[in-house]
C-alpha cells in the first residue's frame, strides 16, 4: 500500500517512528525533512493532493496538534481527513467516513500510541451501506462548493 506522508516540524520525530514502524508500507514522504521550523500547509497540502488524485491510496499528516494538518487536507476536493486521537476513532473514521488521510498531534500523542492509532486506521475497512449515502452528501457538497 502506498502512504503519502507528510508533517510540520512539530510532527518530524512522530513521522520517522511511523515508516520505521511498518517497513512493509510503501512511503511517499512530503516532508519536512528536518525539525527547522516549516509551516504544515507546505507539505501537507502536497500529500493530500497525492492522495486525491490517486497516486497514494492514503495519507497520514502531524503536526503538533493535528488540527493545521487536518484543515489544510480538508480542503483538497476528495479529501476526507479524520485528526484521531484514540484507536476507536481511527477504526470509526474509516467504518463510517471512509477516511482517506489519518491526522495525528504529535505534541499529544505519544510514539506507541500513535503506532497503534495508525494500524488501526490502516487495517479498518469502510462499512459502506447507510454510511455511502452520508459519504456521497459530502462529495456532493463539494461539487457545490466549486
Amino acid at each position: 500500500m502506498k502512504i503519502a506522508i507528510a508533517s510540520d516540524h512539530a510532527g518530524f520525530e512522530l513521522k520517522a517512528a511511523i515508516m520505521a514502524a511498518f517497513p512493509e508500507l510503501e512511503f511517499q514522504d512530503f516532508g519536512t525533512h528536518s525539525a527547522a521550523p516549516c509551516d504544515y500547509p507546505d507539505t501537507g497540502a502536497p500529500a493530500a493532493s497525492a492522495v486525491a488524485s490517486g497516486l497514494a491510496e492514503k495519507g497520514i499528516l502531524i503536526c503538533g496538534s493535528g488540527i493545521g494538518m487536518s484543515v489544510t487536507a480538508n480542503k483538497v476536493k476528495g479529501i476526507r481527513a479524520a485528526l484521531c486521537c484514540n484507536t476507536d476513532v481511527a477504526r470509526l473514521s474509516r467504518r463510517h467516513n471512509d477516511a482517506n488521510v489519518l491526522c495525528l498531534a504529535a505534541r499529544f500523542t505519544a510514539v506507541p500510541y500513535a503506532i497503534e492509532i495508525v494500524k488501526a486506521w490502516l487495517e479498518t475497512e469502510f462499512e459502506g451501506g447507510r454510511h455511502q449515502r452520508r459519504i456521497q452528501k459530502i462529495k456532493d457538497i463539494e461539487g457545490e462548493s466549486q
